[in-house]
């Protein structure tokens, strides 16, 4: 599944320290978190999941292939970007091709790294990157109601396209961004095709100094507050120490210099689990000798699609689905052991994929 989610923030926040990270933690454990660029500054990142490990002691395979998120570096927002300061056209080109934000806050003090808007300021550095992106959506909803204008005369089709895409207008001349908005499936479809900037979900990164990694500070807490109604998560990280923890190579070192910090896991692992769940994604598993493996799918998927991502032919031809849910799998240690004791299920078209599930598909060729 091709889903994305940019890196976006004002220069000199620590966002491609982040980015970084992430792609040399991809590199330094190359078995469990592979890193592959597709172009510039954009990288498949595997998602760390303890389950695989469990089903790998448990089945002994082959391989073991973990599913994957990419994770895109998006170029520095500045002031303006909406009329093409800087990178704006680029910036907001990019980002209009990610399903999900992760917004870099800087959360910390230092003179030796510059920056333009004077002194730190967590929720007015926010305030500024979401002005530009409601901005550069109300230029394309109001592009979009003078094309809609004319028909929405003698089309009623159009004419309630008309008034969502009105709706819109106003509540972004308030500053507020479309997401929260609570347009239907149906009255999305009037804007699906402008792909609005403010209509992505989005995730925070609080990037503090080493002293404030565990407890946040007065700037972290800021940003907490000013969010807290959004219903968005704040992480708090440091990005340059998840930088060099991503460096280590061997897993004694790396949980060494961690006991030194007092770290129980990367921060960078709950950021890529919540990035997975920011894009509405679930997990289900193919457990056998030759392999054992993580899948990608929507939450609410119902079998056939799910069976799609391991080949278009599998859907076509779905016939039905073994599943074990992913505890009884564990407490009893092997399928035939599931089997014999009534935890193998068989579900049809309408089973809905729960996470966690391992499943085995049945189809015509």
């Amino acid at each position: 599944m091709a889903l994305q989610a940019g890196i976006v923030g004002l220069p000199n926040v620590g966002k491609s320290t982040l980015f970084n990270a992430v792609s040399n933690s991809a590199k330094a454990q190359a078995s469990n978190y592979r890193f592959c660029t597709i172009e510039p500054n954009t990288g498949l990142v595997n998602v760390p999941d303890p389950r695989l490990k469990k089903l790998e002691e448990l089945v002994l395979p082959e391989r073991v292939v973990p599913t994957q998120i990419e994770i895109v570096d998006i170029a520095g927002l500045v002031r303006g970007a909406s009329k093409g300061e800087g990178l704006g056209n680029k910036f907001l080109a990019n980002i209009r091709e990610v399903d999900a934000i992760i917004q870099v806050i800087r959360c910390f003090e230092d003179d030796n790294i510059l920056r333009e808007e004077g002194p730190i300021n967590p929720v007015g550095d926010k305030e500024i990157i979401e002005t530009e992106l409601q901005l550069k959506d109300l230029e394309s909803v109001e592009k979009k109601m003078q094309r809609t204008e004319k028909m929405a005369k003698t089309d009623p089709k159009m004419k309630v396209e008309l008034e969502v895409l009105q709706r819109c207008k106003a509540h972004l001349e308030q500053g507020k961004n479309i997401i929260s908005l609570g347009l239907t499936k149906e009255e999305k479809a009037a804007i699906a095709d402008i792909f609005l900037l403010t209509d992505k979900p989005v995730l925070y990164v609080a990037n503090v100094d080493e002293a404030s990694m565990h407890t946040g500070n007065k700037f972290s807490d800021a940003l907490i507050e000013a969010v807290k109604n959004e219903g968005n998560e704040v992480i708090i990280m440091t990005n340059a120490v998840e930088a060099q923890i991503a460096e280590f190579e061997d897993p004694d070192d790396k949980a060494m210099f961690m006991e030194e910090y007092k770290m129980t896991e990367p921060a960078l692992d709950r950021l890529i689990h919540s990035t997975y769940k920011l894009l509405n994604l679930s997990t289900y598993f193919t457990a056998g000798v030759q392999e054992v493996r993580a899948w990608t799918i929507q939450q609410g998927w119902k079998a056939p699609q799910a069976a799609s991502v391991i080949h278009t032919d599998f859907e076509k031809g779905f016939i039905k689905a073994e599943v074990i849910a992913y505890n009884d799998f564990v407490q009893y240690g092997s399928e035939a052991a599931c089997r014999d004791n009534g935890k193998l299920r068989i579900e049809g078209k309408e089973y809905l994929v729960q996470d966690g599930d391992v499943m085995h598909f049945r189809f015509n060729v």
